[in-house]
């Protein structure tokens, strides 16, 4: 496969309004916890396909595929899933009962979506990581995607502040230098940047595929390695056009609690 990093001025490419800013679009998924409690045994789970920090969402139609991971073994989750709407744009919501403890790995593949203002398609490999019971293993195993984040920071149990490690895979091997786009999902609107170039950050990895970004406030944070497929699709005029590979990952840090 010829690999081809795409440089995140290309990816983010959508402009809006007369100050032309460019935003990076972003998979999501995200549940209403990402550690299960005897309390609470039940994760709500949100697939949509945003602009998280600026709170711009785009239709997502129903997944090609949507799973979860645990212990090597794959369930099935498609047909559970009901329309929504996340930032006045389609989605898709289930709740998935979590009856054993483990670490749960869930994952989305969305049906390809064009973006003429960049002149291809875009599929992002969505996942996220949930712990239940005090479970923890397998947290830092590969799902098998065509492309993914792997952590190497356990994705569960982590402050605001701390460094965030991963290893970006494609076609299970790691993408030297790869570049990773990150963005804070500002979900209560109540966050603003300072410029354009804060809403989106930009790391790179090293010769291993390995990247590390401290996350400096409470709240999910979305990472995104972005790549050159070696295929294309056409377009809605039937024309051959690229398809941009994404790996996503969302993971949660918390704030220290008072006693």
């Amino acid at each position: 496969m010829i690999q081809k990093i795409i440089m995140a001025g290309c990816v983010a490419g959508l402009f809006l309004g007369a100050a032309g800013q460019a935003m990076a679009h972003f998979g999501m998924v995200i549940p209403s916890e990402n550690i299960v409690t005897q309390e609470k045994k039940s994760v709500e789970l949100t697939l949509s396909f945003s602009h998280p920090f600026e709170l711009t969402g785009m239709d997502m139609t129903k997944p090609e595929k949507f799973y979860v991971m645990k212990d090597g073994n794959k369930t099935d989750l498609l047909n559970s899933l009901e329309e929504i709407k996340v930032m006045d744009h389609q989605s898709w919501q289930t709740t998935y009962q979590v009856n054993q403890p483990g670490v749960y790995h869930f994952a989305m593949e969305p049906k390809p979506y064009w973006e003429p203002a960049e002149d291809l398609s875009i599929i992002h490999y969505t996942k996220t990581i949930v712990a239940a019971f005090g479970a923890d293993e397998s947290w830092d195993q590969a799902m098998g995607l065509p492309t993914e984040i792997v952590p190497l920071l356990r994705p569960f149990g982590n402050y605001a502040g701390n460094s965030f490690n991963g290893k970006v895979l494609l076609d299970n091997a790691p993408v030297p230098y790869a570049e990773v786009e990150v963005e804070f999902y500002n979900q209560d609107g109540s966050l603003q940047a300072p410029s354009d170039y804060h809403v989106t950050q930009v790391i790179k990895a090293d010769a291993n595929g390995i990247f590390s970004f401290s996350c400096s406030r409470a709240g999910w944070w979305g990472f995104s390695a972005l790549n050159e497929a070696d295929y294309v699709l056409n377009n809605p005029q039937g024309e051959a056009k690229a398809v941009e590979l994404g790996a996503v990952l969302w993971i949660y840090l918390d704030e220290y609690q008072s006693k």
